[in-house]
């Protein structure tokens, strides 16, 4: 059993859902050479998020985005913690609401996503900054 953990730091991206899926690729080629296993993501980040969704469409992405900010509209009048700005309280429900992890299967060197699915960096902020991402990929070497 192979165990191993980087850091991935994605660049600053504008609010919004955002395909990752090649990033998180190059940063871990180990994966090439396991027969199965899994890669777990991790963002450490309360603002921002990770999912699983469609990768061919980029319509999919922006209805997402649109259907989030009427779910965790800004300046809501109940809400308490304002002090960071009107897109900060938003910003940490949807990220509640969809997720601060994922992991995903290996399976002969490669991650067992579905044909049409990719990784999201789903982004809350305005001006979110850079992200950090912990991978962690376990499996077993192929033979």
């Amino acid at each position: 059993m192979q165990w191993i953990q980087k850091q991935l730091r994605l660049k600053a991206r504008p609010r919004g859902v955002h395909l990752v899926t090649r990033e998180v690729l190059d940063a871990v080629p180990e994966l090439a050479g396991l027969e199965v296993g899994i890669l777990h993501l991790f963002i450490q980040h309360t603002s921002a998020s990770l999912a699983i969704n469609e990768n061919a469409d980029p319509d999919v992405r922006a209805d997402l985005e649109r259907h989030l900010n009427v779910l965790a509209p800004e300046n809501a009048p109940h809400y308490q913690h304002v002090l960071e700005g009107p897109d900060d309280m938003p910003a940490h429900i949807k990220s509640v609401l969809i997720g601060s992890a994922l992991s995903i299967p290996v399976s002969q060197g490669r991650l067992a996503l579905g044909a049409w699915q990719g990784i999201y960096l789903c982004e809350h902020r305005d001006q979110g900054g850079a992200r950090q991402l912990v991978l962690t990929l376990q499996g077993a070497p192929r033979s």
